[in-house]
């Protein structure tokens, strides 16, 4: 571990939109922009494993997870979540996060669910992020979407689902059926983002698995064609995951977007 960052990380809560939130930071040189990691749909603090920890020893900066309201061990849901519960995420709930922290146009690095928060976020308020890392993001609903998120609902009742969500989630069926629920509503087919993408003005780098269950390169070709300071690194081989199948190509990638100065946009 670089003698810059700390393998613990402070964990701590945080009052965000009314929720009690949970908050891991790990580390770094103060002097780089932070990096604010968004958890995919079924996603935690807890989930993330040691990720943050290596992410932080790549890049010497400080690394902030967060579990959104509904998951891990942040405060529980009450009932079920809107359809705009992402928008909701992205241009309250996460610029109220990062001012809370004191961090400075941090980087937002989002999985599944968590890069289409920060899309929407970056593209709600421009200024907000220095760089944008989006992995497996949605910007649409996909027939392929849809069907493996009917999968998942029937692993849930068929399967030992329950127990497993349950190592990493204080509520594990509300942090199931908050997300599961969502994407099933006939409302959600309609749910688009693209818009927000446009408005981006910070650099982007898309990742994405060529056999990813969740979502087709097409999510890759919109945001590249309305946001063209796009990167894309697509990984062969690899599904919704790749920060976890192909961790060292990730963090390579990664390590070298960011020291290239790809924070530094003209205009931005």
């Amino acid at each position: 571990m670089d003698a810059l960052t700390s393998g613990e990380p402070q964990r701590f809560e945080l009052v965000v939109d009314g929720r009690r939130l949970e908050v891991a930071r790990y580390t770094g040189d103060a002097s780089r922009p932070a990096i604010v990691l968004l958890h995919e749909g079924l996603g935690s603090v807890a989930m993330w494993r040691d990720f943050p920890a290596e992410l932080a020893a790549r890049t010497r900066r400080s690394v902030v997870a967060y579990s959104r309201w509904g998951y891990g061990a942040s405060e529980a849901l009450e009932g079920a979540r809107d359809v705009r519960y992402m928008h909701r995420e992205g241009e309250v709930v996460l610029p109220s996060l990062v001012a809370q922290l004191g961090l400075e146009r941090p980087v937002l690095f989002g999985h599944s669910d968590g890069a289409s928060i920060a899309l929407i976020a970056a593209g709600a308020h421009p200024h907000l992020a220095s760089a944008l890392i989006l992995e497996a993001p949605h910007v649409i609903v996909e027939d392929l979407s849809v069907a493996s998120i009917e999968q998942a609902r029937s692993a849930w009742e068929t399967t030992d689902l329950p127990a497993r969500l349950a190592r990493y989630h204080a509520d594990p069926a509300g942090a199931f059926r908050g997300w599961n629920d969502v994407w099933l509503d006939a409302r959600f087919r309609a749910w688009n983002i693209e818009a927000y993408a446009t408005a981006i003005r910070c650099p982007l780098l898309v990742i994405q698995g060529d056999r990813d269950e969740y979502g087709t390169l097409d999510q890759v070709a919109r945001i590249a064609a309305r946001a063209p300071q796009t990167q894309t690194f697509v990984v062969p081989g690899v599904g919704h995951a790749p920060h976890r199948e192909r961790r060292r190509d990730v963090l390579a990638r990664v390590g070298a977007f960011l020291a290239s100065g790809a924070e530094i946009l003209p205009g931005a």
